[in-house]
C-alpha cells in the first residue's frame, strides 16, 4: 500500500527577511511525524530571483528555488520582511513579486506571518478577510488596506484558506495552529514539546501585555496556581482557591493572572478544558458524558457549546475526524477542522448560565450543577 503525498509547505523568502521567522515553518512543520516517524510535511523554500536573499542580519541566505515552486505548493507561507518597498509604502506588488506570485495554485493554502501579511494584502488575497499583523504595524496595516478587518488585539486569524499571524512567537503559535488543525492535538503538542515551546495559546489571546514579566520586586507569580489547576481540571476550581495557593486576594491575583498570560483566568481555564476534552476525544473511547466530567465541563450540554465555540464543530465531529483521520481508515491524521476566525467568534451565550459574585462560580440556568467555575 503506496503511503499518501506529503503536503508540501512553500516558504517563500523575500528581501529584508527576518531569519528567525524564515526558520518558523521549516521547525515546526519538519518535526511533525505520525506515530510510525513518517514526516507529515515537506518544508522548501524559493525566492523571487533566484538570487541569494538578503536578511536583516548581517549575512545573506543561499536559496536554491526560485518562484515556480510555488505551483507545488499545498500551503504557501510568506515570513515577515523589513524592505518590502512599495507593498509596505504603497500596497501594490512589484511586476517581479507579482508574477512570482502567480504562480500559486487556485485552493493553496496561504499563510502570512508578521509584516508578510502585507504581501497577501497587496495580492488581493485578504481583501474583505479578517487579518492581524505585529501590533506595531496594524494602524498603518488598516491604512493602507481599508478593506480588510483587521485585528490587532489576537495573535492569529485562521480564516480557513489564508491565516495570518503577528510577529516572531505569534508565527511560531500560528504553525503549531495549523498542525493541530491539520493533524490533531496529540501530534502539535509532540512538535511544541521538541521544541520547548508551550503547547497552545489560543488565537484570541492579546499579542500586547503590558507587563509580560513580574518587577523584580515581585516575589509571587501565577504559575503555581496553574500548575495546580491543569492537575485539577476535572474538578471544580474557584478563582478564591487560585489566588490562595499564590497568597494573594482575588483582586490582585485577577490583575497579576492577566498580567502575565493576557487573558483572564476563566478565559484561560476554559482553554486548557478545551484542549483536554480535545485530547480524550483523540485518544480515548470515552463517552461525551465522560469526557466532559473529566475535562471539568461537568455536563455534555457546557462540552459542546464550548468546544463548538472554540473549534467550529461538535465534539462529535472532531472525534469522527481525528480517530478515522476523515476517509474511514481508523488512522487520525491528514484530515482538516475547519477553525474559525477569532475575529468572528460567536460571543458566550450568557443567557445560559448565571455567576454568583460572591465566588466566582458560574451555575447553569437549566441545571443546578456547576459547568464553569471561573467567570470568562
Amino acid at each position: 500500500m503506496s503511503l499518501p503525498q506529503r503536503h508540501r509547505v512553500v516558504v517563500l523568502a523575500l528581501d529584508g527577511l527576518l531569519p528567525f521567522e524564515l526558520g518558523i515553518p521549516h521547525r515546526i512543520f519538519g518535526l511533525a511525524r505520525t506515530d510510525e516517524g513518517r514526516r507529515l510535511y515537506e518544508t522548501v523554500t524559493c525566492g523571487v530571483t533566484g538570487e541569494p536573499v538578503q536578511t536583516n542580519a548581517d549575512f545573506a541566505i543561499s536559496v536554491a528555488h526560485g518562484p515556480e515552486l510555488l505551483a507545488t505548493a499545498d500551503t504557501v507561507v510568506v515570513p515577515a520582511s523589513y524592505e518590502l518597498g512599495p507593498v509596505y509604502e504603497e500596497g501594490r506588488l512589484s511586476g517581479e513579486l507579482a508574477a512570482a506570485l502567480a504562480h500559486i495554485r487556485p485552493g493553496t493554502r496561504l499563510v502570512a506571518i508578521c509584516t508578510g501579511g502585507y504581501v497577501l494584502a497587496a495580492a488581493g488575497f485578504l481583501d474583505g478577510r479578517p487579518a492581524t499583523t505585529h501590533w506595531a504595524h496594524a494602524e498603518h496595516f488598516q491604512r493602507l488596506f481599508p478593506t480588510i478587518r483587521v485585528d490587532a488585539d489576537v495573535l492569529f486569524i485562521d480564516d480557513g484558506d489564508v491565516l495570518t499571524s503577528a510577529g516572531v512567537a505569534a508565527g511560531i503559535d500560528l504553525c503549531l495552529h495549523i498542525v493541530r488543525r491539520d493533524h490533531g492535538a496529540a501530534v502539535a503538542n509532540d512538535v511544541a514539546r521538541r521544541t520547548v515551546v508551550p503547547p497552545h495559546r489560543d488565537g484570541g489571546q492579546a499579542q500586547y501585555i503590558q507587563r509580560p514579566v513580574p518587577e523584580p520586586a515581585q516575589r509571587h507569580t501565577t504559575a503555581t496556581a496553574r500548575a495546580w489547576a491543569l492537575h485539577h481540571l476535572h474538578k471544580p476550581v474557584q478563582l478564591r482557591d487560585l489566588a490562595e495557593r499564590e497568597a494573594m486576594s482575588v483582586r490582585t491575583f485577577t490583575r497579576r493572572f492577566r498580567e502575565e498570560v493576557g487573558v483572564s483566568p476563566g478565559h484561560w481555564l476554559t482553554q486548557q478544558r478545551v484542549e483536554r476534552a480535545r485530547h480524550l476525544l483523540e485518544s480515548t473511547d470515552l463517552s461525551i458524558d465522560q469526557v466532559a466530567t473529566d475535562s471539568g465541563f461537568g455536563t455534555a450540554q457546557s462540552l459542546r457549546q464550548h468546544f463548538q465555540a472554540a473549534l467550529g464543530v461538535p465534539p462529535t465531529v472532531y472525534r469522527r475526524t481525528f480517530r478515522t483521520g476523515g476517509d474511514g481508515t481508523g488512522k487520525g491524521g491528514g484530515a482538516l477542522v475547519r477553525a474559525p476566525s477569532t475575529a468572528r467568534r460567536p460571543p458566550p451565550r450568557r443567557s445560559a448560565f448565571a455567576e454568583d459574585e460572591d465566588t466566582g462560580v458560574v451555575t447553569s440556568s437549566a441545571s443546578p450543577r456547576r459547568v464553569s467555575p471561573i467567570p470568562e
